[in-house]
């Protein structure tokens, strides 16, 4: 462990008006509390994948510790071999990583601390203040009372402390079966909370562990665990979301009752996003009864499936940083999420064209063998992204959506007889629709170009109302591309009637691939999360399925902002 006892000066306070996390830290400061200190942790079990809610936590404890000039460890509480696995751990790391925080070497995992944790068992069990307890866990459960009535101590609860240490080195020593006993703090089983009444600290569980291997066949709960490597890491707020609140107060008797160094818990409200569930028991059955692709899957609000879906490690950071932290629970908006990945890559995305339902348009009046390459603007936002070019020829795509035979008033794309503008390209007269004889389906427009107007307005004057976006057809490079929706139908998804489960609210159309679109050459060789704007359809990222001869896109998000709207209407 790193020097955790060198006391480091604190950075600047945070500007005006701060969150109560950050106002408890400026009146430990100001009063000299830890010499100054601040240190923080971000401690994930490693027993599934990081996903938005976690990344409010990593960014308060990251961005805590870097205001204040102090440090944030990463640790793994690995604590259940049954559930935890080195995959878990890795994909953690990288999450953490991605989105821009680093823990440096200061990497501990509670399985490093599991020599003195028991050593610390010992020592309140020499002190009267544990016992080895041979209730199974049903009969705990049933000993333990409700919220209206007191427990019942257990009969074993005044073994004398030699006997109890016995049998606790026994445990240790794998002489009993799994479950057949526990080692239980001594408190209150008349404690008004719940978690005071005579917890469980130690369980047996003959299961090999990822980092210790068959050493140990007891193993430490989460409550005795946390708060005693808070203390040997020396960490001053331990900050904690909002369900361990009536932990609180075991955490400080455990602490108190070894006499130990002891940091301050502090909870926060955990993100709650609309059209979102958070529950990792959830979030695993989508995957396991194949409701989603994986745990990567672009719906799904791991970390793996943002950043696959496209999504920004700085726009997550500007989400979490907006949303702030609060003592009482509610639910955000998944539409300011979408609207910072828009207000990011607005600024970074280089554009493009593409065309996702292709329509052919011949234009009868251009050279057969002509092609030219057109200057394109790379992004409207960042004049130093400089241009591109794109080709030009006689046969194009356009969206299919573009075209009406028989437009209704406001519709100004094009049209039979109708005039609209090709983007950094020239005027076009739609001057014939051909169908499929069969199907009576439009399958090709013949149109007219007017030489005087590329790249700019009419010479004499005229204007139009629209302005397409095209690819050529005989540059084009085929792509797949998997629109993605919000993955439930309703803000709340767990809001259901009585009988009804929450994969009820699944939405069927939360996925739409479509195959023979087409994009502009120079995205030919795109590789793995690159992102784009494809003008006027959204912001896209290529998809890790993509190999050569096969280019898959993602859409992050459409181009259409209601959370823009909402706060505009609001103003």
């Amino acid at each position: 462990m790193s020097e955790p006892n060198t006391p480091r000066p604190h950075g600047r306070e945070p500007a005006a008006p701060v969150d109560f996390i950050r106002q408890i830290i400026n009146d430990d400061n100001r009063a000299g509390k830890h010499g100054g200190r601040v240190h923080t942790r971000f401690p994930p079990e490693p027993n599934g994948y990081l996903h938005i809610g976690h990344a409010k936590s990593i960014c308060l404890n990251f961005g805590i510790a870097a205001e204040y000039g102090g440090r944030c460890n990463l640790r793994f509480d690995d604590t259940n071999p049954i559930k935890e696995e080195q995959e878990y751990i890795d994909s953690i790391k990288t999450d953490v990583r991605w989105l821009g925080f680093d823990w440096e070497d200061r990497e501990f995992y509670a399985s490093d601390y599991f020599e003195q944790l028991y050593e610390w068992a010992r020592q309140l069990i020499s002190d009267g203040k544990a016992f080895v307890c041979d209730l199974t866990g049903e009969q705990v459960r049933e000993y333990r009372g409700t919220l209206t009535e007191p427990g019942k101590e257990s009969p074993h609860r005044n073994r004398p402390a030699e006997e109890n240490l016995d049998l606790f080195a026994r445990m240790r020593a794998g002489e009993f079966a799994d479950g057949s006993r526990t080692l239980r703090a001594k408190i209150d089983m008349a404690h008004p909370n719940l978690n005071m009444r005579d917890p469980v600290m130690y369980r047996i569980l003959h299961a090999g562990h990822h980092r210790t291997g068959a050493r140990w066949c007891i193993y430490p709960t989460y409550d005795w665990t946390h708060g005693q490597s808070d203390s040997m890491e020396r960490i001053t707020h331990s900050i904690c979301t909002l369900e361990f609140e009536n932990h609180r107060p075991l955490y400080d008797w455990y602490l108190r009752a070894l006499g130990v160094y002891a940091p301050r818990q502090i909870e926060f409200a955990r993100l709650n996003l609309t059209y979102t569930v958070m529950s990792k028991r959830k979030l695993l059955r989508l995957v396991q009864e194949r409701r989603v692709s994986g745990w990567d899957d672009p719906r799904m609000p791991t970390l793996g499936g943002l950043r696959r879906r496209g999504f920004t490690p700085e726009a997550i950071r500007n989400f979490c940083a907006r949303i702030g932290v609060a003592k009482t629970e509610s639910t955000i908006d998944v539409q300011l999420l979408e609207h910072c990945v828009r207000e990011h890559l607005n600024r970074v995305a280089p554009r493009a064209m593409a065309v996702l339902r292709p329509l052919k348009v011949v234009i009868t009046n251009y050279p057969d063998d002509q092609v030219e390459q057109l200057e394109a603007i790379n992004n409207p936002e960042d004049p130093a992204a400089g241009t591109r070019e794109v080709p030009f020829s006689k046969v194009l795509y356009i969206e299919r959506d573009d075209f009406m035979e028989a437009p209704p008033k406001k519709f100004f794309r094009l049209a039979p007889g109708r005039e609209v503008r090709l983007r950094y390209a020239y005027f076009i007269r739609c001057d014939e629709a051909v169908k499929d004889p069969a199907t009576g389906e439009v399958t090709e427009l013949r149109c007219t170009y007017d030489p005087a107007t590329r790249g700019g307005d009419a010479p004499d004057g005229r204007k139009v109302k629209a302005t397409l976006h095209w690819v050529s057809a005989r540059h084009a490079v085929a792509a797949e591309v998997r629109l993605y929706d919000h993955l439930f139908t309703q803000p709340d998804p767990e809001t259901v009637p009585e009988g009804q489960d929450f994969t009820t609210t699944l939405n069927p159309a939360s996925l739409e691939v479509l195959q023979g679109c087409r994009v502009e050459p120079g995205l030919a060789e795109s590789g793995p999360a690159y992102r784009c704007q494809f003008e006027r359809l959204g912001y896209f990222c290529v998809d890790p399925d993509s190999q050569p001869g096969r280019l898959v896109f993602n859409r992050t998000v459409t181009l259409k902002d209601t959370w823009a709207k909402i706060q505009k209407a609001e103003r």
